[in-house]
Order: C-alpha cells, then sequence, then structure tokens
C-alpha cells in the first residue's frame, strides 16, 4: 500500500511540475514585485487588526462563508439543470420553426441561427478530428466540464486584466459551448458561468458524446449567414459535410474562433494560416502526421462562394407581425422563436397574402410613383384574424419597418364614421337627418373648417355628407354631441387617442399621433359584424418542439354599437363606393361598404388638390380591407393628389377583386340608403299612377254609364211616339 501512495505521489508530482513551473514562470515577477511593494504595508496590517482578527476567529467565518457560497452555487446549480429540459435540446436544434395557415398548411419557416441539420455520421471525420484538435482536446475524457480549462481561462483573463487589456480567455468544453449557445447569454458573468457547468453536466448525462458533436456542428457560424456545418461545406466548397477533405475541414473549423476574421472569402491568408494552425492541432493529437500535414499545408484554400439559401421566409410583413406578436403577447424571445422549432399557426390567407405581394411589385398599381409608400390589411371580420398584411413597398429588412402596423399616420375622413356619425345615431339622429353645411366658425378660437373645393349648401341628408366626405356636417354634428361622445367613440375603438385630441378637429381625423391602418381595420370590423369590433391577432397557437401548446389565442369582441346603428351606418357606407368619393376603387360585381379619406396638407404651399395621406377602407360581412398611400416624409414638398384614381384607387380595387372571391361571399343584411329611398320612390310613384289610373276609370264609368241611359230614353221615347201615332187617324 506504502509503494501505491508513493506511487500515486511520484505520479502527481511528474504531472503537476509542468503547470508548476509554468505558474512560477507565469506570477513569479508579480508576486515578487508584490512582496517588495507591499510587504510594510501587510506589516501594518496585522499591527493594527491581527489582535481583532485572532480575538473573534476571522478566517473560520471566512472559511464557513466560502463553503456557504459554494454550498449555495451548488444548490441552484443542481436546480438549474434539473429544472431546464435539455431533452428537447436535440429536437430544438434539428427543427426549425414552422409557421402554419389558416387552414392549417404549412405557409414557410424562420431558420433563424440555423443551418441544415446533419447526424453524426454524415460529417466528414476529417471535422470531427480538427474540431476536438483545436477546441476540446479532452472531449471524450470529460464530464461536461474541464477543471484544467477554467483554471486555465481564469488566470489568462486575470493576467490581461493586470496589464489593461478586455480579452477573456474561456476555458469551456465543447458541451459547455453547446449549453451557452443553446440556452443561455454570451455575457462573461460568473452566474452564466456557474449555470453553464451545471447545464454541461446535465447534457452530458442526457446525450451520447456523438450526439454532442453532431449538436455543436450544426449549431456552429461560420460567416456570411451560414449556420451549420453542412450549409458551410456547401457554401465555401460547393460539397457536403461528409465530403469534407483534411484542408477544407481544418479550414472551416478554424474559422470558429472568429468567423469573421479568418472568413476565406475576404481574408484569404490570415484563412491559410488559421488553417495550418489547425493542421498542426492534429498532429500535437496525432489525428494526422507531420508530412500528412505538411502535404495538406501546401494546398490551396480553394474557398469560392457558392450560393445556399436554405430560407422559407416566403411572408415577409406577414412572418414579421408574427414574431412581433410571439414576443410582445406571448413573451417569447426572437431568438428563441427563430431556433427553437416551434410550430406557429396563424389566421393567414396564403392566397390573399400572395395577390398582396405581387401586387405590391406591380407599379402600374402605384399612380403616385417612385419613393411613395403604401400599407394594406386584409382581415376576418367576425374573428379578427389578419388574413394578410403588407407593410411597405421596395425591399424588406427583417422586422424592419411595418407601415402597416407601425405608423400612425392622420386618418383624415376614414375617422368620421367612428367619431361621428355612428355616435350620432346612437344619440337619436337618422341617415336622412339634416345638417347644417355652410360656412361657419365653433368654438371660442372660431374653429372654420371647409369642404374640398370650399363647397357649401343649403342642409344636406347625413347619408350624403357621409358619401361626399363633407368636413362641415361632420364637425357640426360632433359639435351638437359634445367632443367627448366622439373622443370617447374612438378610445373604446382602439384608437390610442390622448387628451390632446379632444377638440372638434377629431371630427376629420385631427389628432396628434395618428393611427395605423391595422387600428383602424380593427376598428371598421365593428360596422361589418352587427356592432361587435373583433380584436386584430396574427397568432392561434403555438406548440413548441415537444408537442407541448405553450399558447392558445382566445378571440375577443367588444361591443362598440347596437345592431341597429351598426345596420343604419352599413346603410349610408355602402353609397361610398357607388356614389361618393370611393367610386375609383368601386370592385367590379361586388357590393361593399366604406370609407376614403385623405389629409390635407397645411401650410403655404398647400391647395385643395394636394393631400399627404390617402385611405380607402372597404368591408362585407366577411371581411375587412385597408390600403393606405402616401409618402414616409410629411412636409409640404412630399405631397399626393386629393383624387382616390390617383392615390390608393387601384391598388385598393385591385385587392377587392382579388380577396372578395376568396371569401364566403356573405351578403349584406341591409340594403344601401339609396337603394331603400329609390325603392319608396318606386312604391310612391306606383300609388301616383294607380290614383290616376282608378279616378281615370271612374271617369270613363260614369261617361259610359250616361251614354247608355241617353240610349235607353231615346228608344223610350220613339217606342211612346209610335204607341200615340197608332191612336191617330190615319
Amino acid at each position: 500500500m506504502k509503494e501505491f501512495f508513493k506511487g500515486l505521489k511520484d505520479w502527481c508530482h511528474q504531472k503537476m511540475t509542468p503547470v508548476t513551473n509554468w505558474l512560477r514562470k507565469f506570477f513569479g515577477p508579480l508576486i515578487r514585485w508584490h512582496q517588495r511593494f507591499f510587504r510594510p504595508f501587510y506589516a501594518w496590517i496585522r499591527k493594527t487588526f491581527g489582535p481583532f482578527w485572532h480575538r473573534f476567529q476571522i478566517n473560520r467565518w471566512l472559511i464557513a462563508l466560502f463553503l456557504s457560497i459554494i454550498l449555495v452555487v451548488s444548490v441552484l446549480g443542481t436546480f438549474e439543470a434539473k429544472t431546464t429540459d435539455v431533452s428537447d435540446l436535440k429536437k430544438r436544434l434539428q427543427s426549425t420553426t414552422e409557421i402554419y395557415d389558416v387552414s392549417g398548411n404549412k405557409a414557410g419557416s424562420l431558420s433563424g441561427q440555423k443551418g441544415t441539420y446533419v447526424k453524426f455520421s454524415d460529417i466528414s471525420p476529417h471535422a470531427v478530428n480538427a474540431v476536438i484538435a483545436t477546441e476540446d482536446r479532452h472531449f471524450y475524457q470529460e464530464h461536461g466540464f474541464s477543471i484544467r480549462g477554467m483554471t486555465r481561462g481564469v488566470l489568462t483573463t486575470i493576467w490581461y486584466r493586470l496589464r489593461g487589456s478586455s480579452v477573456s480567455v474561456g476555458g469551456s468544453t465543447l458541451t459547455q459551448q453547446l449549453v451557452k449557445n443553446a440556452f443561455l447569454s454570451q455575457d462573461q458573468t460568473v452566474t452564466r458561468k456557474a449555470r453553464e457547468l451545471f447545464l454541461s453536466i446535465q447534457v452530458e448525462k442526457e446525450y451520447s458524446k456523438h450526439d454532442i458533436l453532431a449538436m455543436y456542428l450544426n449549431n456552429a457560424y461560420f460567416g456570411h449567414g451560414v449556420w451549420g456545418i453542412q450549409d458551410a461545406a456547401e457554401k465555401y466548397f460547393g460539397v457536403s459535410a461528409a465530403n469534407l477533405s483534411v484542408s477544407q475541414s481544418a479550414m472551416l473549423i478554424g474559422m470558429l474562433q472568429s468567423p469573421n476574421g479568418y472568413d476565406p472569402l475576404t481574408y484569404k491568408d490570415a484563412a491559410k494560416q488559421r488553417r495550418d494552425q489547425v493542421l498542426q492541432n492534429m498532429v500535437a493529437t496525432k489525428y494526422l502526421t507531420q508530412a500528412q500535414a505538411d502535404y495538406n499545408a501546401k494546398l490551396a484554400l480553394g474557398a469560392t462562394n457558392h450560393e445556399v439559401d436554405n430560407s422559407n421566409y416566403n411572408y415577409p410583413y406577414y412572418f414579421d407581425s408574427v414574431i412581433n406578436e410571439a414576443m410582445s403577447k406571448y413573451g417569447l424571445k426572437e431568438q428563441d422563436i427563430l431556433d427553437d422549432g416551434y410550430k406557429i399557426y396563424t389566421t393567414l390567407n396564403q392566397k390573399d397574402q400572395t395577390n398582396l405581394q405581387n401586387d405590391y411589385a406591380d407599379a402600374t398599381l402605384n399612380p403616385i410613383g417612385e419613393g411613395s409608400q403604401a400599407a394594406s390589411v386584409v382581415m376576418d371580420a367576425k374573428t379578427g384574424g389578419v388574413r394578410a398584411i403588407i407593410g411597405g413597398r421596395g425591399d424588406h429588412v427583417f422586422r424592419g419597418f411595418n407601415r402597416a402596423t407601425q405608423s400612425y399616420r392622420s386618418p383624415g375622413s376614414t375617422i368620421k364614421p367612428i367619431v361621428d356619425y355612428g355616435p350620432s345615431l346612437s344619440r337619436g339622429f337618422s341617415y336622412d337627418s339634416e345638417l347644417k353645411n355652410s360656412t361657419m366658425s365653433f368654438g371660442t378660437n372660431g374653429y372654420s373648417p371647409s369642404n374640398y373645393g370650399n363647397y357649401t349648401s343649403e342642409k344636406i341628408p347625413m347619408y350624403k355628407a357621409l358619401e361626399n366626405s363633407y368636413n362641415i356636417p361632420a364637425v357640426w354634428l360632433l359639435d351638437q354631441m359634445g367632443v367627448n361622445a366622439g373622443y370617447n367613440a374612438a378610445v373604446k375603438a382602439g384608437l390610442p387617442l390622448t387628451k390632446s385630441d379632444k377638440n372638434l378637429a377629431l371630427a376629420i381625423g385631427g389628432l396628434k399621433k395618428g393611427v395605423t391602418p391595422l387600428q383602424l381595420t380593427q376598428a371598421y370590423t365593428s360596422f361589418a359584424n352587427g356592432g361587435e369590433m373583433s380584436s386584430s391577432h396574427f397568432i392561434t397557437k403555438i406548440v413548441d418542439a415537444s408537442g407541448k401548446t405553450i399558447a392558445q389565442a382566445k378571440e375577443k369582441h367588444t361591443r362598440l354599437w347596437s345592431k341597429r346603428v351598426a345596420n343604419e351606418m352599413t346603410s349610408m357606407m355602402l353609397g361610398v363606393y357607388t356614389h361618393g368619393t370611393g367610386v375609383a376603387a368601386d370592385p367590379t360585381g361586388y357590393d361593399v361598404a366604406g370609407k376614403t379619406g385623405t389629409t390635407e396638407v397645411s401650410g403655404t404651399n398647400s391647395t385643395s388638390d394636394n393631400a399627404t395621406d390617402s385611405w380607402a377602407i372597404a368591408y362585407t360581412p366577411d371581411v375587412v380591407v385597408t390600403t393606405w398611400t402616401g409618402y414616409d416624409e410629411t412636409d409640404a414638398s412630399h405631397t399626393i393628389s386629393a383624387y382616390l384614381s390617383q392615390t390608393a384607387g387601384p391598388l385598393m380595387k385591385t385587392t377587392l377583386e382579388q380577396v372578395l372571391p376568396n371569401t364566403a361571399q356573405t351578403k349584406f343584411s341591409v340594403k344601401s340608403v339609396r337603394a331603400k329611398l329609390s325603392a319608396t320612390e318606386d312604391a310612391a310613384s306606383n300609388k301616383k299612377n294607380g290614383i290616376a289610373n282608378n279616378i281615370s276609370g271612374i271617369g270613363d264609368d260614369i261617361k259610359n254609364g250616361a251614354s247608355s241611359a241617353w240610349s235607353n230614353v231615346k228608344d223610350g221615347a220613339k217606342k211612346a211616339w209610335s204607341g200615340i201615332q197608332s191612336l191617330l187617324p190615319q
């Protein structure tokens, strides 16, 4: 037994001697400098605090504190490892997040930091050997962490800090790097390192070494937006991961330390030097002979740019909106959404979305011209589910500015049904109520609205004021009800008004902040849906990689109007696209109700024919469609026509003629005001004609009766005279 312990002692001494010598060499100068300059200070400390230190046994308290910290860290680390589900890590890395449409059909996927996943057996053994030789030589002997590596990393980092450098040297194993990328942040903190340590142990218990290597290489970044060894092999060499040569494998693995710094397409010399270093690492770990390494070092890099596209981000603005809702409504993080293999079920209608995307690529549907912008929303009126959405013209930027959901613009006259006409019908007015339409001023500040072209008239019925989008009747109506009536209706409809909007300018869309196309579309579902507003949403359900449903949407409806008011509003708005301002966008063969709106330019350069915003909103019982056009800038040098035919009209008309055939085509339960008035006029005309015909018939009867009576008298007289003549002598 003594010989065993002696042998063990000698072995330990032999193994630790290089480490001890390195420590002496590394820290020797620092220790000597420290002793020279701080010895007097330490003597003063011992003299001043020594008695106190011994009296209260501070050493023991410090030891107890240190052990307590270790205990707490161990308990928390174990709890972290046991409560974090690592069993689905492989599924998460293998699976991409997929988006499904309203019918449950796959619409696309979110690739995120993922490439094409391949099994361990489909990865070249040269790449496996290179990554072990370079990143973690003791990978097969470790249990998820390396005390030697962690110690080296800590000491080296301290040395750099003392020299004024911010460089942090890692001592993580391959398993720790995998855990960091899959579960944790990149922060260099003690807490993160502790969590990383315990999670790595748990991952090692769950998966084989080959599984861990495959997950690591499939989750690694290789520059130029390429993730995973398979896509990297195709990107730089045009081969599969299974067919990578020694030289190719060494170059790719060398990139892991700095994908941009060792980019073989940009920095060829640096990439070659790094490749040669990896080859020497493989020699040191006996994966290659020196002769083999020298042979491969003489080879050219051979890296060229190959096209790699595994993206299925088919509907950019819609998918952006899905990600935003998953984050804001369901608390998911962007990186988790992109990387964790969720199945997200949505209200997307692929046909509507495809048509919209094609329409936005059609220059003939943009009469404003180059530089202008637009946004469109198609929403299910009954559920509030967004069927299609486009947030702008031109190149799409991932999760960039979406004008349909993020651009707050003045709604112009599209707000009138919400703040003027709807509330007025709830307060005793009707579609044929006579409204003032002459020049007038309101309030103490003399607010004086005007109609387009300064048109005025005698009193007009409400439905005509709405159809022609006159401003004066709308302001007069809000003034009669009180501003609070319109303000409260708008807030209840979900429009983001502020207290500064409590004035008569609200009647014609004069808002401080404005509204988004999505918000207006949602508000108009109240008219299409019998007075109930359907809350807008994109997601119906989210399922994680293990098949567990983690989010389930619930439809929400808010009653804004009574059914009578909603129906009467629809009766009036049915005339907008047939007799009013929406004629230029009237869809052929379909009946729609809705409203248009423009925002006139203010200032010295303004005229009655220029505007900054053009809106068109139309709906049926099935769907609400909104189109906005204009410029992002709202100054006088970026103006558009005030005519719908020269702005949103062509796009809106085309959109409606594509969307409406793709719905249930439910008929309106009410007729337009004009149809009802026409029917009333026809009935009155028929009644008038009936009375005239009756009078005429009576006259004819009297005339015919008189003629018959005279004929009878004549016949009787003739007979009487004949009788008298027979009595007289011949």
